[in-house]
């Protein structure tokens, strides 16, 4: 009896396969999904949702954790997403037999619009909380992505004007009330121009190229008739400006998250538009040193890249009020500049305040540039997630991030280095733009470990949310669980 139930069992544990009748297979099903042409209502509405993402700076692993949670919650529990810089595809399984449903989507439009991901994010949360159809949430996403802005164009020129000139003040030039107005002028100029090649469907590269030329030619002309006398703050507010809105905190994002296509895309976009602006920037002043002569010429290179207000003769304390009221107004102007609904306006203040301040604080015991930016922003970060994870306040950790990096870009740095190559011949203009890119990416990394930081510590974490850990700036912080049927 033994001998045989033992036999007995080695039987019963024998491969399937290996005891099925030829020409036939073990079928792995798939989960029960819907109807074919609703998976494909669900899978563009992913999609779509995505892309208004991608188009605002979000980062690809919250693309990703977005777009499952939205699929998740309309009864598709086992789709891929692979996010690059130009386009997003999600793929469904249906089992082995039958053939899994992909849709792919371009990503062209990248455009800022504070407001549309505002109302992408509330729309997120109500389908993550099983409040809408897939049907209502479609027809809610079109509303959403076809609304036009929600004021007019020439709000957002003020707003970038606004910026330059708290710009200017920020880098020292409060003392000279005619700097703030020089640089908003100018900037106000580029933005008029840049809307008109925009129509015109110039390329970027040329668009920022116009850009940095029509600025530093302002800023050089003003100084040649002694209007100024400090022609660079007026240029680094302007090229700053210019700066503000790139993929800087997105890059770093994609790459310490693991998304290293994604990041690269992004950076070689940044150094394109970078290229630009150095060309506009560098042909102005090649054109200005050789009309203007030693008006023009007489520019101290040294002295370029300090960030002092000495001429204020002010207190340390009202030095770093005058430091945090530029940065938080320079924040602001860029959300508002990007279409931000009002709520979303003062939280952006907020980060560039802080920001500023940290900067000047660490700046003003010798802590090196990048280092206190890196600090700075890391605080801005850590600020950032706190607030995005407040239900009541419901602000997206993205627009305080972006926002709160602009006061501290390197556009002084920028322009000290092309002044050096360009105007001196000197090759230590070659070891102050990598510093002014080093400063930039430090930026970046700053506000991703400061959104790290202010992660909760959580206990039983679902399997999806193991796969996508990670700092997020964007979309839903709690995404749905994957069912396992």
């Amino acid at each position: 009896m033994g001998i045989t139930q033992r036999a007995r069992g080695v039987l019963r544990r024998r491969d399937p396969e290996l005891t099925m009748p030829p020409g036939t297979r073990n079928v792995v099903y798939g989960p029960a999904l819907p109807d074919e042409s609703t998976v494909h209502l669900v899978l563009d509405l992913g999609l779509r949702i995505g892309e208004v993402q991608m188009a605002s700076g979000a980062g690809a692993s919250d693309v990703t954790a977005t777009i499952v949670a939205v699929v998740s919650a309309y009864g598709l529990p086992h789709t891929e997403v692979d996010v690059i810089y130009t386009s997003i595809t999600v793929s469904a399984y249906r089992g082995a037999d039958l053939p899994p449903i992909t849709s792919l989507r371009v990503v062209r439009n990248r455009s800022l619009d504070y407001t549309r991901l505002d109302d992408v994010e509330r729309l997120l949360r109500r389908i993550t909380g099983n409040e809408l159809t897939a049907a209502e949430a479609y027809a809610e996403l079109d509303r959403i992505t076809t609304a036009p802005h929600p004021f007019p164009r020439w709000v957002a020129t003020l707003s970038w004007a606004g910026m330059a000139a708290s710009l200017a003040v920020l880098l020292g030039g409060g003392s000279t009330p005619l700097l703030p107005l020089v640089a908003a002028g100018s900037t106000a100029l580029v933005d008029r121009v840049g809307r008109l090649l925009n129509k015109r469907a110039l390329p970027f590269f040329f668009q920022q190229a116009v850009g940095g030329a029509i600025a530093t030619a302002i800023a050089l002309g003003c100084y040649a008739t002694d209007l100024l006398d400090n022609a660079p703050l007026a240029i680094a507010a302007s090229i700053i400006v210019l700066l503000s809105g790139m993929t800087v905190v997105g890059s770093m994002q994609d790459a310490i998250t693991g998304y290293n296509v994604t990041a690269a895309g992004r950076l070689a976009e940044l150094a394109v538009m970078s290229a630009g602006l150095i060309a506009g920037v560098v042909l102005s002043l090649y054109i200005g040193v050789s009309i203007g002569g030693e008006s023009v010429g007489s520019l101290d290179a040294q002295s370029l890249g300090r960030i002092e207000v000495p001429a204020l003769a002010l207190h340390l304390p009202i030095q770093m009020l005058v430091q945090m009221l530029a940065g938080a107004s320079t924040s602001a102007c860029f959300a508002l500049a990007s279409y931000a609904p009002a709520r979303l306006l003062l939280a952006a203040g907020i980060g560039g305040g802080v920001a500023a301040a940290v900067h000047s604080l660490l700046t003003l015991v010798d802590v090196p540039t990048v280092l206190a930016g890196a600090v700075a922003t890391t605080v801005v970060g850590f600020i950032g997630g706190i607030i995005a994870r407040a239900r009541r306040l419901q602000i997206p950790a993205l627009v305080i991030a972006v926002s709160g990096v602009a006061p501290l870009l390197p556009g002084l740095a920028t322009y000290r280095g092309l002044y050096e190559l360009s105007v001196l011949g000197s090759p230590s203009g070659v070891a102050t733009l990598m510093l002014a890119v080093a400063t930039g990416l430090a930026l970046g990394a700053g506000v991703v470990l400061g959104e790290y930081l202010a992660q909760p510590v959580r206990t039983r974490l679902g399997r999806l949310e193991r796969r996508f850990a990670g700092p997020r700036m964007s979309g839903p912080l709690r995404p749905t669980k994957r069912r396992i049927d």
